[in-house]
């Protein structure tokens, strides 16, 4: 049961710039809630739109208790639906992904156009309305091809971050792509301990052998703590980017979203063992390869790398207070042939070696903070994205319960 009055005790009891109390992290009863404040509210990305490129394709996908189908149209739009019968509300599609020229309710076989308009409903009355039991849509926005929905029935406006991010990732055009491997893994661990264990580096030099081989672990063009080798490597790699006419410096997107493109090691174009090309065809029309990383995130539930060569998207769902969904889908050119361009091995290894580390940290993370001994702890100034993270997770769960929204920071 949702207690917005201990809800909001426990927002009046957090400290910016340190971790949340632990009912935030723990408790089933948070969980409903951020399911309520966040997750029914919000913009969530879905799939990439080249996973449903023909008309009938679908994906699905559950929000909480909320089975969502999303499918390209017969009109070559991008649509989504909550995935529940209006006959009795069964689910309607029981794959991950597939392909239908209909949706079929298996129960009772009521038909659905791809439109969300029911066509076919047998044995109902002469004077039943089919025009009233067509599917709840779900709102969609499509950006360069990323597929956020949103279940609110008025999402909040996407406007500034379609402008925000659209200059840095629409050249590496990820609506020309094909996945070329994806995975889900479970974590055991709350959805915001894998946000938070993304939001920083802080970890990386002590757990990512593999991911630091190419990476460079500062997240500002600027960082203080980078030696005058990352301002020099800066430097080279920005020129080279101003004169393609590519964005670099970080985007205005407060606590909601971050954009920035950031080198790797010199002499690494791509996330691979030894900094190589993972993908010989490149993305789009680019025919320079050292084009850093562009990285994005945008809160709650989506991270990603744009590189030269390849891009990640990373989709986190909660599956309950202790477990959540972490799916990665690695995508190429479009007109890539694996055993030509690329090898699954070579582009996969190092993000998967990455996943598993961060799920077991985050893991831990949380069998920590379900002890008696807990206390929220300061975060440490390269963790800086963890206090934005924090406090637009706040903003959230202030706006559900009806408490005051606090003074906000700067914007990176």
């Amino acid at each position: 049961m949702i207690d917005r009055d201990r809800i909001s005790r426990l927002l009046a009891e957090r400290r910016e710039g340190f971790s949340l109390p632990q009912a935030f992290y723990v408790d089933p009863a948070l969980h409903e809630a951020d399911l309520k404040a966040v997750f029914e509210t919000e913009w969530l990305f879905a799939c990439n739109s080249c996973e449903i490129k023909r008309p009938g394709d679908y994906l699905t996908l559950a929000v909480g208790d909320n089975p969502i189908v999303v499918l390209r149209d017969r009109d070559g739009g991008v649509r989504a639906f909550h995935n529940s019968c209006r006959h009795r509300g069964s689910r309607i599609c029981g794959k991950e992904k597939g392909r239908a020229t209909r949706l079929v309710c298996p129960y009772h076989q009521w038909v659905y156009e791809l439109d969300g308009s029911l066509l076919n409903a047998r044995q109902m009355p002469d004077d039943f309305d089919r025009g009233e039991y067509g599917l709840h849509p779900v709102h969609v926005e499509v950006i360069c091809g990323m597929v956020y929905i949103c279940l609110a029935q008025s999402p909040p406006d996407l406007a500034r971050f379609r402008a925000g991010v659209t200059p840095y990732i629409a050249p590496h055009m990820p609506d020309r792509t094909k996945v070329a491997f994806e995975m889900t893994i479970i974590e055991e661990a709350n959805w915001k301990l894998v946000i938070e264990n993304n939001r920083e580096c802080y970890h990386c030099a002590g757990n990512h052998p593999e991911l630091l081989v190419t990476l460079v672990e500062f997240a500002l063009p600027d960082d203080p703590r980078g030696p005058a080798q990352f301002k020099q490597l800066m430097d080279a790699k920005t020129a080279k980017w101003d004169a393609l006419g590519l964005p670099h410096k970080p985007a205005d997107g407060g606590e909601e979203f971050r954009c920035i493109r950031l080198p790797f090691h010199e002499g690494a174009v791509s996330f691979t063992g030894d900094g190589g090309p993972a993908c010989r065809k490149l993305l789009g029309d680019f025919t320079e390869p050292d084009l850093g990383s562009v990285r994005m995130f945008r809160a709650p539930n989506n991270w990603n790398h744009f590189l030269s060569d390849h891009i990640l998207h990373f989709r986190v769902l909660p599956l309950g207070q202790d477990r959540t969904a972490v799916r990665t889908t690695w995508l190429v050119h479009e007109d890539a042939v694996e055993g030509v361009d690329y090898e699954i091995e070579r582009l996969t290894e190092v993000w998967i070696a990455t996943n598993a580390q961060d799920a077991e940290l985050a893991e831990v993370n949380h069998r920590g903070i379900r002890s008696m001994a807990y206390r929220p702890g300061p975060y440490a100034p390269s963790e800086f994205m963890l206090t934005h993270f924090a406090n637009w997770y706040a903003g959230k769960m202030e706006a559900f319960v009806g408490a005051p929204s606090p003074v906000r920071i700067a914007a990176e």
